[in-house]
Order: structure tokens, then sequence, then C-alpha cells
């Protein structure tokens, strides 16, 4: 059998001590080496080494030694020592150790007396403790707290032995005395803890009898109360009123400790509206009240647990929660924000929405480091609200426009993404928010910004005065035409433009060519001349931002601005009734188009233009020279219907995803309901009647029933040995989120007894066993149950495989018998997550572990084929399913899922119909962590092949 540990000192291996060596200190006189050397024979017994021959030596020489330190090792030396021998009698020289310990306890040292005691709580020889109680009772009533704290330890421990309550009989009696009369805070602690115990009952006395004092006890004794009243009330639902009142009276405690305590029991025990009210107030008021980031932390996702279940009541408290954003601290910030959002209502939501706006203005100053980052989740916050409620749009979306220009890209791409869709969203709003957007065009610095806010304004300038403003901002911000010079060999260039050395270019000359079918394309000349170098003309210091992006080669940004001058022509035909006008704009835009073409296909840039964008800005000039109904329909109508489809769609999916949420279970039709009007209210205070109502509902909600899937537990046994094995052996494997309990029931098959039966398990990959195996006997056809625990340290696929090992009478060699492998499944420790588009690009970017799963399949179908991936890995769709309708013989979608460690796993399927109607592609895992990507790439290819 193994042995229970009671001490754990570190063992440094390199420098093995060796027993006469250590006898010889012991012997000496030196008290210094004496320490060293009982130090040493602790460390060897403890790892394994027996040293008999040293316990007469140190019962002859330290035994008698007066040094403190010295007294201490031995008791620890003795703690550790076998004091039984195989068949479990006490050994004779214990004998010697019990008068030493006798004369301890009385030794005029207090000490000396109380460590004495504190030993004896370790001890669990009968023989041994027996001699020595009077000496401990004794010591109960010594003037010194420290031996009194002490002997009611060992008074418990005692006990609590096998036969404890022969040794002790009245020990309650005696220690409840102790307990009236006690003043040590620590002494009536340990006193009351030996009640709660060994002897409950007498502790609720005590407690009910004392209730109107318990807010005077120390910390220590009121944590004892809390676990007593705990452990009392989940045994006995029905006293739970009286106790409630006590945890309520003990959140006035002075300790944060015990506060924070009584409102977990709080909540823990009742669902009465006025004891969570007051557990949320207590969590409200440690937010602020602490320095400590990980206990603010700590209480928010308290908070977060009470808002899920206790949503009406949480909503009271919002702003009080929202207080914590004046920490420094961005997790802090993020969790404050996240709990708040969910518990915005109309009654509300100004108020949020105003402590919002002062904390992004208060960002704008540059005293902390991630003020950048905080600003985007405080933008992201203010967009979230304004999609719940359209009305306080109009009062943020101004103050946000500031930010357009911001240098953190970030926060910049949510609040023109914002404006975007408030801008469709709040038609009262679109003329001034174009008339600010054209207003601050000019700030902005990031060509995705950029994209943003001039397809914004294409589609939404739509009087004479907006379209004619949005073309003069865009002209001014490219500035003046054209993007580069080309002077004549003979002239001096000016030294502060940029100077290419090209020694001769090829220029095109493009010009149009009418097709067959009546569309132009353009044919190419391409003379080559000797030129001196082309130099960018910089424009003046106004015509800031899109010369300059275009300046630095960002083509795909020069075909946005094409569309949009585009759409704003086209519009400018409708609203303008001066022909020559509409002319004169086309023509200008055309030359912007012309250039930007040029500029691309120039050697001024080290990067020519790309094709698509080239394609896109031919088609807008295209276009500009031959309009017609149909295309000015799809450029003017179209584009914004498509964005309308998106919105109402992504909004659709968030009311379906609450939907979701707010299904519970119910109780079955034919449970018994408790009428709790017709209830005797005699006697009951206004909060045990409303725990009891709260408790009634649970009843009849069915969140009482513990949810136990039968059919599921069944799949989870796994047969480990076959049919005609002596012992057949299965397990129920059980995955908690840390661990795997394997619960191996194992059946002697045979007429005889197995004698030494073991189970042997190892593990491959990132498993560890935590418990040595035990040897069992297993009488002729019966069953034993064995548990085996395994801690997990990463997600990933891993092994279990073993053995059982047995002895019969006749065969003195062991019989062994294999078991099959137990093969931990991945999907045990992933589930389905969402994320932001955006934020799934970044991860895809950032991460290195990649691996790519060809497609393998006899389903014939795109989206049955990732239906059933969706299944096999459980992950979540992230594309909507907007997106994969209709039959186009592509599909592309991503999927993402989080593992219980936080870990990301990141999946993108790409499949194609081939012309025989089989699916070909790749599905690509990327991952922070190896384990993962190759764990997820096994399971894919495992199941990916479908059919049944």
């Amino acid at each position: 059998m193994e042995k229970s540990c009671t001490l754990l000192v570190h063992f440094d291996k390199g420098t093995p001590a060796i027993a006469n060596e250590i006898r010889e200190a012991l012997e000496g006189n030196d008290v210094p080496a004496k320490i060293d050397a009982m130090k040493k024979a602790v460390m060897l017994l403890l790892n394994g080494e027996t040293l008999p021959q040293l316990f007469i030596t140190i019962v002859r020489y330290v035994l008698p030694s007066e040094d403190h330190t010295i007294q201490k090792l031995l008791l620890l030396y003795l703690e550790i020592i076998d004091k039984t021998d195989a068949k479990g009698r006490v050994l004779p020289e214990m004998i010697l150790i019990c008068q030493n310990l006798r004369n301890n306890l009385q030794h005029p040292n207090e000490y000396i007396r109380g460590v004495t005691l504190r030993f004896l709580c370790r001890l669990n020889e009968t023989e041994i403790i027996e001699p020595l109680i009077p000496s401990v009772l004794q010591n109960l009533e010594h003037r010194h707290p420290f031996i009194r704290r002490n002997a009611i330890l060992a008074v418990m421990s005692i006990y609590k032995l096998p036969h404890g309550e022969q040794l002790l009989v009245d020990a309650p009696e005696m220690i409840e005395k102790v307990l009236s009369t006690e003043q040590d805070q620590s002494a009536k602690r340990n006193a009351f803890l030996m009640l709660f115990t060994c002897a409950q009952d007498h502790a609720v006395n005590y407690l009910l009898t004392h209730v109107d004092r318990v807010l005077e006890w120390g910390e220590l004794l009121q944590m004892v109360v809390l676990e007593l009243i705990r452990k009392v009330c989940r045994t006995n639902r029905r006293e739970k009123g009286k106790y409630i009142k006590i945890i309520i009276s003990l959140l006035n405690a002075p300790s944060t400790t015990v506060v924070f305590e009584c409102a977990g029991t709080l909540v823990s025990l009742s669902s009465a509206p006025t004891a969570i009210r007051a557990a949320a107030n207590t969590y409200c008021q440690l937010l602020l009240s602490q320095s400590d980031h990980n206990v603010k932390l700590i209480v928010l996702d308290q908070l977060n647990e009470l808002k899920s279940s206790h949503r009406d009541i949480m909503v009271d408290l919002i702003m009080d929660v929202l207080r914590a954003i004046s920490s420094p601290n961005l997790d802090i910030r993020r969790k404050t924000l996240d709990i708040v959002l969910e518990l915005i209502t109309p009654q509300n939501i100004n108020e949020v929405i105003l402590t919002l706006k002062k904390e992004v203005v208060k960002t704008q100053g540059g005293e902390l480091e991630k003020n950048g980052e905080y600003r985007q989740i405080l933008i992201q916050a203010i967009h979230s609200c304004a999609i719940k409620f359209p009305e306080v749009a109009s009062t943020v979306v101004h103050m946000l426009m500031d930010f357009l220009g911001d240098s953190n890209v970030g926060s910049a791409v949510d609040v023109v993404i914002f404006v975007r869709e408030i801008i469709e969203t709040n038609p009262k709003l679109r003329v001034s928010i174009i008339t600010r957007l054209l207003d601050t065009f000019y700030q902005i610095r990031a060509a995705r910004v950029c994209s943003c806010a001039l397809w914004i304004i294409g589609e939404y300038c739509l009087s004479l005065s907006e379209v004619e403003s949005g073309i003069a901002t865009i002209k001014q911000c490219l500035g003046e035409l054209p993007f580069y010079s080309v002077s004549e060999e003979g002239e001096d260039t000016d030294s502060s433009k940029k100077a290419q050395q090209v020694n001769s270019i090829a220029v095109s000359s493009r010009r149009p060519a009418v097709l067959s079918d009546g569309t132009y394309a353009t044919q190419s000349a391409a003379s080559e001349t000797a030129f001196s170098p082309p130099t960018l003309v910089q424009g003046s210091l106004a015509s800031g931002n899109l010369r300059s992006l275009l300046l630095t080669g960002d083509f795909f940004l020069g075909a946005v601005v094409a569309c949009t001058l585009t759409k704003l022509i086209l519009r400018l035909e409708e609203v303008q009734p001066s022909k020559v006008e509409v002319n004169k704009a086309s023509s200008q835009a055309l030359l912007i188009m012309v250039s930007m073409l040029q500029l691309g296909q120039s050697l001024v840039l080290q990067h020519p233009i790309d094709n698509d964008s080239y394609d896109r800005i031919v088609l807008c000039i295209r276009l500009l020279c031959n309009t017609g109904d149909e295309i000015r329909k799809i450029w003017l109508q179209s584009c914004r219907q498509s964005f309308v489809k998106m919105l109402s769609e992504k909004q659709l999916q968030e009311t379906e995803e609450i939907k979701a949420k707010a299904q519970i279970s119910h109780a079955q039709p034919d449970d018994l309901i408790d009428f709790y009007h017709l209830k005797s209210r005699k006697g009951m205070s206004q909060l045990e009647l409303e725990d009891e109502v709260q408790d009634d509902l649970k009843r009849a909600t069915g969140e009482f029933i513990k949810e136990g899937d039968d059919a599921n537990k069944l799949n989870r046994i796994l047969q480990l040995t076959g049919f005609s094995d002596p012992v057949y052996a299965e397990a129920y494997v059980t995955v908690h989120h840390y661990d795997i309990v394997l619960d191996v029931t194992v059946i002697n098959r045979t007429k005889e007894t197995l004698q030494n039966l073991c189970l042997e398990l190892a593990t491959m990959g990132d498993l560890k066993l935590v418990d040595r195996p035990q040897n069992y006997t297993l009488a002729p056809e019966s069953s034993k149950q064995i548990k085996a625990n395994i801690k997990v340290s990463s997600t990933e696929t891993g092994v279990i495989f073993g053995n059982i090992v047995y002895e019969t009478s006749n065969v003195h060699e062991r019989t062994v018998v294999v078991l099959n492998d137990i093969h931990v499944d991945i999907m045990d420790y992933i589930s389905p997550a969402v994320c932001s588009d955006s934020a799934f690009r970044t991860m895809w970017a950032e991460f290195e572990w990649e691996n790519k799963v060809a497609v393998n399949t006899v389903i014939q179908e795109e989206k049955e084929f990732l239906d059933h991936i969706i299944k096999s890995t459980n992950m979540k769709c992230l594309t909507a399913p907007s997106a994969l309708d209709g039959e186009c013989g592509f599909l592309a979608a991503n999927l993402y899922a989080k593992s219980v460690f936080g870990e990301d796993a990141l999946v993108n399927v790409s499949i194609e119909k081939q012309a025989d109607g089989k699916l070909s592609g790749y599905i690509r895992i990327r991952s922070k962590t190896q384990g993962i990507a190759l764990s997820l790439g096994d399971k894919i290819t495992l199941k990916q092949k479908g059919g049944s």
C-alpha cells in the first residue's frame, strides 16, 4: 500500500550523503553539524532510503539535545520513519519515543510544547498516542495561546482517528467549553473548526447561540463560520433562511476576504433578489476599493456570472460596474466593457454613452502607452451601443469622426466602419455626416480608412452641392496633375524632386480601338526614347493624403478613387441641369484616371500597377465615355442594396444568437409543482420568503435537476480487454478541463483468487499520470473499481496504454494482460467560438503553425461537405450563411474554435467541384501551437471521407 506523505522537501540528488557520515556527525557535540546531519537524514528518508541503523544513534545522541532546531528536526524525522512492522503492529522501540514526547508535552519551553503538539496531529498510531492524551488535555488550559491552539488541533486529529471517539469520549463538550472561555482568535478558530469537522451539531448550536456577536469575531473564525453555513445548507435546504441572515450581517465585516466569501456564499445558496442584490453590491464595492489588478479581474468574473443568471438585478448596478474602467489595466477595462455592453437598456444608455465619450476624450492625452488600443476598444463599445439604440448615434458620431485621422489605424478603421453603418441605419444624420466627412477627409492618413471613406462619399453624396463638394475634395486631396513630370534632356531638374536614374524608358501611347462587338480596347504603341530621369511632383502641402498614398504605390486606393469619381459623375448627370458642367467634371475625372494609369506604368515607382487595379480604372474610363441606363442602375443602386442586405443579415444573425441563448431547459409536464401562495408564512422574514419562492421557481423550471445524458455516458465506455481474457476490464472516461478520470472496472473471470493485481498505465503526448498504481487482491468472479487520474497540459491527441498484471497461487510468475489503447480525442478540449473577421485575419497572419490537408471525400455537394467538417471538428462557421448560398461550384469558408487552455484554432476550407462531380481543394489549419494544428489535421483526415 502507498503511504500518505505529510512532508515534502526539495532534494538535490547531486550530492548523496552517506549514512556513516551522518552517524558520525550526530554522535559529535557540534550543534550546526548535528543540524546539517539531521536535515540530510530527513531528505534521504523522503527519497526512499530506509537508514534503519540511524534510529538508535538518534535516540542516544539527539533526543537529549536542548537545541530547538534539533528538536524540531527530530520530530520531522519521527514523522517520516515507519513506526509499524509489515503486519501493522507498532515497533517495540517506539516506546522509547513515547517517554520523550510526554516530557516534551510538559516542557517548560512553550515552543517545544507547541511543535510536539503539532507533531501529534500527524501521528496515526493509537498505541503511541494513547499514553500522551492526559498531557495533551492539560495543555488545553495552558496560559500561552500558541500551545492552546496546537493542543486543540491535536485533540481534533486524535478524535478523527479510526478509534478516536473511544480515546477522547467527551472531546466535543470539552472543546465547546474551551471555545466559550477562549480569547485568542486563532485558538477560537481552531476550536470552532474542531466542532465543525467532528461534531457539527455543537458548532451549529454555538453559532446560533452567539449569532449577535458573529460580526465581532476575527476573520479566521468568520471564514470557518461561512464554511459551516455552506455545509449545513447543502444538507438541509429548509434551514437556509436563518443562515442567509447571518451571511448578510457578515457583509459588513471589516475584512475584505470575509466579505468576498460572503458574497460568493450568498450567490451559491440563494436566488432571492435581496440576497443577490446584496452580493452584487458587495462585488461592486470590492471592485472599486481594491487596487490589486488580479482581485479586480476575479471580481469581474463573479459579476459576469451574476449577469448571466440575474441580469435584471445587475442592470441597476451598471454605472457602479462601469466605474472600474478608471483602472489603467487594459484587461480590466476590456472585461468591464464586455459586462456593461450586455446590461444596456433604454433607461441607462444615455449615462453609459456619456461616460464612454468622456473616456474617449481622455485617451487623446498621451500619458499611457496603450491609449490607442484602449480608444479602439471604446470605439467598438460605442459602435455596438449605437447599433442597439440608434437614437444615441447622433450624440457620438460627430465626436468619433475626429478620430478618422488617428495614428492608431485600428481605431480609425473602427470609426469609419461605424460611420458607414450609422449613415445607412440613421437617414436623418446623412447630410451632417457627409458634410463632416468631406471637411475632415484631408486628415485621414491610412489607406484602408481612405478607401472606406471614399465609398461613403460615392454612395451617400446625393444633392448637387454634396456631389460637387465630393468631387472637389477628391481633386484637392490628389493635388495638381500630373503625378510625375518628365523634363527634356537638356534641362536641369529641381534638386528637391526625387530622382531615379533611368537611361531609357518605354512610353506607351494608348489609343482606344473599337472591337467587333462595339466595345473599346486599348492598343499600345511602345516607343523607346531617351529622357532625363522622371521625377515625382510632390504637390502642395494641402493636397496631402490621397496623393502621398498613391505615390507610395497603393493602386488599390487609386482604383477606389476612380470608382468613387465615376459614381459621383453619374450622380452629377442626374442632379446637374447644365450639360456643360457635367462634361467639364467628367473630363477632369477622366484626366485623373488616365494620370493614375500613367503613374502606374511609369518607372518612377518601384512597383508597377497591379492588373486588377488597372482593369478597374480602365473600366471606369470606358464607363464615363459611354454610360447606359443599365450600368447607371448597377453603379448607383446595386452597391447600396448589397450593403443594406449585409447589414440586415448581420442583425438577423445577432437576434438569432440572442434567441438561442434565451432558450432554457424546462421541467417535465408531470413534475410536482409547489404553490407558494399556499405556503404558511408564519415566522418567516421577507428574505426567507423570497428565497423559498425562488427555490420553487427553480424547481419548476428544472434548474435543480442535473442533466445526465445516460446514452452519452454509455458512448464513453471503452472495452480494454477481450471477453475471453481471464481478467475483463472496461473504462468509463470522463474528461474534465485539465484532467481525465478513468473509472476502470476490473472483473476476475476465473475461479481463483488473483493476488497483487495491478493496473499499470503509461501515456504518450502531453498527458501525465497522477497516481502510482496500487496492488489489489481479487476474489474469484468478483469485480473492483479502480480510478486513475491523468493530467492534461495542452490540446493535442494523446494515447493512454497499459496492462493488468497479477499473480495466482498456482503459478508464481506474474501474468500480464495487455489493454487496448485509449485515444484522448482533441474534440473534448475544443468548443465553437466567435471572433470578428478582422481578428480572424490578424490571427491567420500571426500564427506560425499551418497544416494543409487535401480534400478527399465521397461527398459531392460543397455545402454538405462543409457541414460534415463543422460537425466533425466541433467548430463554428464564421462565414455568413448568405455567402454560402447558391450553386457556383466553389466554396470558401472560415471556421473558428477555442480550446479550454485558451488556444485559438483557425480553419479555412476552400473547395471546388470538378467536371466529374468530385470535390477537390484544401483545408488549411492554423494555430499558435503545433499540437492543435497536427491533431485537428489528423481528425479531419480521419473524418473527411464521409459516407456511411
